[in-house]
């Protein structure tokens, strides 16, 4: 019941109709209850409802936002363990008339020390009057002196200089390391690529690598580390939409799909960083120079029912439409024996272990059907505690 009473968010009425500057409050009100039920045990709905309602009113053009998407982000925000807005772990961003969820880089750090494998993870900026010295090679070594004052004490910004560098470092459970390091060059390189920069630029209004780039700089690291990182669920849904933020995409925050825990992320390439969806950035129209995308029907996977559309030369995408799979989206025997396997887990420690030795092995709609089946038994697991 709980689940469906926040479904209905959809089709309630006041969130269509009520004043938009009031409109989130308002959601967020009357449907606390169900909050407290449908949200996982270890979160405390009166913070994340306090902490939620500070954000929204730090940003003033969060009113001028679907309220239901507001609400969809602080939703999968506390599906991932992060609190928006102060703390930095993740923030409320508009984006046309939707709200994005923006992870932090110390939202990134807790997701990674969350996966289980991950000691410890950091990062750190470099300035010019700093001491720093990087080898690599067969022996790999980093090693940081930040300019010290009087009394051995770190000096201040002013003293040690610009930033020249960012670097970050990971330390698994076995004591082993690994590590990144960027120059202030390649970090701006990425920063100017990011279509949300761009947008600022473009309108004239200061973005948040403009008022922080110190910061951005160290989430830069930190995202670049965790590509040699082993994944949970959180973290690469966490990525992922860090990604589509960047790369000025639309999120898609389904509701629905995040009340229960079933939000399937925009897919990235590996190669290229790129997100490989085909969506129009909210409120922008399409240009009419350009050809639409072929759709054809297809079967993938054993039978499951797919469109499949030509996005570019030589690049084909399948989209998997959920209403129309029957009992031909039957999971395949290599996939039924890792699901089998992640059944057996009778603790969320357990079953993280097993999903990421697992999803090495899949990829595409089959790590996508994994990662539905993790969080289904997660939930299981979570509700016998």
């Amino acid at each position: 019941m709980a689940l469906q009473a926040l479904k209905n968010i959809n089709r309630a009425q006041s969130a269509v109709e009520a004043p938009k500057d009031k409109g989130f409050p308002a959601l967020l009100e009357k449907y606390k209850g169900e909050i407290a039920r449908a949200l996982p045990k270890h979160i405390n709905p009166d913070r994340m409802v306090r902490i939620a309602l500070t954000a929204f009113r730090m940003t003033p053009k969060l009113g001028e936002c679907d309220p239901r998407s507001v609400f969809a982000a602080v939703i999968q925000s506390s599906q991932l363990g992060l609190e928006v807005g102060l703390m930095g772990e993740a923030h409320l961003v508009p984006y046309g008339d939707q709200c994005q969820l923006i992870p932090g880089y110390t939202g990134l750090i807790k997701l990674a020390r969350q996966s289980g494998l991950v000691q410890d993870i950091y990062a750190h900026e470099v300035r010019v009057n700093d001491k720093f010295t990087l080898k690599l090679g067969m022996e790999r070594s980093l090693e940081h002196e930040p300019l010290t004052g009087p009394g051995g004490f770190p000096a201040s910004d002013e003293e040690r200089g610009e930033v020249v560098g960012f670097y970050a470092v990971a330390v698994f459970k076995d004591g082993s390391r690994t590590f990144v390091a960027m120059s202030r060059k390649e970090v701006e390189k990425i920063r100017d690529n990011s279509k949300g920069y761009q947008a600022a630029k473009r309108y004239k209004k200061e973005s948040v690598w403009d008022s922080d780039f110190t910061a951005m700089g160290l989430k830069t690291a930190i995202r670049r580390l965790c590509k040699f990182l082993p994944k949970s669920p959180e973290l690469a849904t966490a990525l992922a939409l860090d990604a589509a933020s960047e790369q000025g995409k639309a999120q898609n925050l389904n509701l629905n799909d995040v009340i229960e825990g079933n939000y399937a992320p925009v897919v990235i390439d590996e190669e290229t960083g790129e997100v490989l969806d085909a969506d129009e950035k909210a409120g922008a129209k399409p240009d009419p120079t350009e050809q639409k995308p072929k759709e054809t029907k297809a079967e993938i996977m054993g039978g499951v029912k797919a469109t499949q559309v030509k996005v570019n030369e030589g690049v084909t995408a399948f989209v998997v439409d959920p209403a129309e799979q029957g009992d031909a989206a039957k999971p395949n025997a290599k996939l039924a024996t890792a699901i089998k396997a992640m059944e057996k887990a009778t603790t969320n420690e357990a079953l993280d272990e097993i999903y990421i030795r697992l999803e090495a092995d899949f990829e595409g709609t089959d790590l996508e059907a994994l990662t539905r089946e993790y969080r289904r038994i997660k939930a299981d697991i979570g509700s016998l505690i």
